[in-house]
């Protein structure tokens, strides 16, 4: 487990962590959210113990990462922002570097270091110097370091920043193979990511934790939980439409922007039934109607903006 205890940073005059508490269990995959300068990267370096707290501490696997640092960074494998490497190194040479400076024997090595190559599909840059690759491949690199002793906790700060939408998506499919027996936690600004790979968030701003939950449960909380969108066809009259749809008893509100139409429903109300009903009845032409899920960007604005204006 990882346990974050009162965790605060100071920066002169600047508090960029104030007070920080929160646990993850093994099984979970946090998403660690902010905006810029929310203090994110300053937690996760604590915790990785690249960085030395002000007051307050974590604990990973059960080893103070102060007083017990290097028991608990054997059980970390840690993915910094822009994933500092020796540039004049080959993947090879600096994957086997690492493997030496985490005491791997010689035969573990070459194993861990064949799995993690096959597994970020290294193969076509493993000769090249990492100063030349791209930065999507310096990224894979990078989070080929960290899982490379396969350890008990990953601690990953934007793990897809500079990759293409099919590295992106090779990157997720690993991080969720990976989740059943670890403790991740992502540091990211891509939301979408939060509903790729996310089991739980924390949303954080001016150091501090201001919501903590399942995606599903943050997204509940959306204007747009529950509500059903329409895509309408030029052929069908969007005025009609809407004039139909404002008239169901179940129907709170409706929104448009061009020809999309937002049926937002009364509380404890299900639309999309009804919606579907009335689009067949009257023979709509529709290119598009789903029930929305909750717009997380939108829960994001409002917890981040809200405290900053505060």
């Amino acid at each position: 487990m990882i346990e974050v205890r009162s965790l605060t940073k100071h920066y002169g005059n600047l508090t960029a962590v104030d007070n920080l508490s929160f646990e993850v269990a093994p099984g979970e995959v946090l998403g660690f959210l902010g905006p810029n300068g929310a203090g994110k990267s300053t937690t996760m370096r604590m915790i990785a113990g690249f960085l030395t707290p002000t007051s307050g501490t974590a604990l990973v696997c059960g080893h103070d990462v102060q007083s017990d640092a290097i028991a608990a960074r054997r059980a970390i494998g840690y993915l910094p922002e822009g994933a500092p490497s020796y540039p004049e190194m080959t993947p090879r040479s600096f994957l086997a570097f690492i493997a030496a400076i985490r005491g791997l024997a010689t035969e573990t090595a070459s194993q861990r270091i064949a799995a993690v190559t096959e597994q970020l599909h290294l193969e076509s840059v493993f000769d090249q110097p990492i100063d030349t690759l791209s930065k999507g491949f310096r990224r894979r690199v990078g989070l080929a370091q960290a899982i490379l002793h396969d350890p008990q906790v990953l601690i990953l700060d934007e793990p897809t920043d500079g990759l293409d939408p099919n590295q992106k998506h090779e990157v997720r499919n690993l991080i969720r193979a990976m989740a059943s027996d670890k403790i991740i936690v992502i540091s990211t600004h891509i939301l979408e990511e939060v509903h790729a790979v996310c089991s739980r968030a924390i949303i954080i701003a001016n150091g501090q934790r201001l919501a903590d939950d399942t995606p599903a449960a943050l997204e509940a909380r959306s204007r747009y939980h529950q509500a059903v969108s329409l895509t309408v066809n030029e052929q069908t009259d969007i005025e009609s439409v809407r004039t139909t749809l404002r008239n169901l008893p179940d129907v709170r509100s409706i929104e448009n922007d061009e020809r999309t139409i937002i049926a937002f429903p009364q509380p404890g109300t299900t639309l999309l039934p009804q919606v579907t009903a009335l689009a067949n009845q009257h023979g709509w032409q529709l290119d598009g109607l789903q029930q929305e899920r909750g717009r997380l960007d939108e829960v994001f604005r409002e917890i981040t903006v809200g405290e900053a204006a505060a």
